[in-house]
């Protein structure tokens, strides 16, 4: 191995172990409990049949059991003990935007590497899907500190082989692939491009695609932002680049009617979107470049937690 080689190695292994470090102090103070109590026993396993007893509803009954054995079986099932999660993240070139001392892409690392932390506290398993507009990795599920400590160096130091966004790629390949059911986290900023088919919007579809998700999984949408995506500093005439499909654009910011329109459209955007989610049932949570990704975390488990104990 050459000396740049083993430059890149050590940086690596440098990132890896403090992101360990701080994601397993994190996990031990700010969120003890508070991940076990939002997720678990969300599920339940078959366990096996039993005769009907006085008491028992007549929804649990095994119709097709009683009919072979003549008499009222009814199904009993056991609490879900392990769980499935999934961390699904959008690494298209979008999320290597940052204003500030950490990238989008820097920050859904430091969140996958909770979640995955958590998990692995806990006892369950954890995989990673990573995609642009393509599949760019998948990790099945697994536990241990080991394969953990692979997701957490997949997030932070994969290259991609792409640079575009779509959402439905990502969904796709987990409505194919996962067929237990999951907690599916997905990570991106939902910057969805803004065009249509002959039929739909990209928008429409994708939501399409999450309904569908959502049947199947418990689905929790991670959304990422950077405060100059939601306000236009006042810098004056800038040169902008969309770092995914090349397209340039200058913008005049020293115009404060300009400004002030932007930022009303990305409000609304926003809160349309986030409408949307809700209407379907899907959790969602926002943190940005800048802001403090665990308080975040840690409200959106306050909020699971309270909803189960109604």
């Amino acid at each position: 191995m050459n000396e740049p080689d083993q430059e890149f190695t050590r940086e690596i292994l440098r990132k890896v172990r403090q992101i360990e470090i701080r994601s397993n102090r994190l996990v031990s103070e700010a969120l003890a409990g508070s991940y076990h109590s939002a997720f678990k026993g969300q599920g339940i396993d078959f366990e096996e049949v039993r005769e009907y007893q006085a008491g028992d509803e007549v929804r649990s009954i095994d119709w097709n059991v009683t009919a072979k054995m003549g008499s009222p079986f009814v199904k009993q099932y056991r609490e879900e003990r392990e769980l499935t999660i999934l961390l699904a993240i959008d690494v298209s070139d979008s999320e290597t935007f940052g204003s500030s001392d950490r990238s989008k892409r820097e920050r859904l690392a430091e969140l996958g590497a909770l979640l995955a932390f958590s998990a692995n506290r806990n006892g369950d398993k954890v995989g990673l899907l990573l995609f642009s507009d393509q599949t760019e990795k998948y990790l099945p599920p697994n536990k241990g500190q080991k394969h953990v400590l692979r997701i957490l160096r997949d997030i932070l130091f994969h290259e991609n082989q792409s640079k575009g966004t779509d959402l439905n790629e990502g969904l796709r390949f987990i409505n194919r692939v996962m067929r237990r059911r999951a907690v599916v986290f997905l990570l991106s900023d939902f910057i969805i491009p803004e065009y249509e088919t002959e039929e739909e919007s990209v928008e429409d579809l994708f939501f399409k695609e999450l309904a569908a998700t959502r049947r199947k999984h418990d689905l929790v949408c991670a959304r990422i932002h950077d405060s100059h995506e939601m306000e236009l500093p006042n810098v004056g005439v800038v040169h902008l680049e969309d770092s995914e499909n090349g397209e340039k654009i200058y913008l005049d910011t020293s115009s404060r009617s300009f400004r002030e329109s932007y930022a009303k459209r990305i409000a609304e955007d926003r809160e349309r979107f986030n409408k949307r989610l809700r209407r379907r049932g899907v959790d969602n949570f926002e943190f940005s470049t800048d802001s403090d990704y665990v308080g975040a975390l840690r409200e959106f488990f306050r909020m699971r937690e309270t909803r189960r104990s109604r």
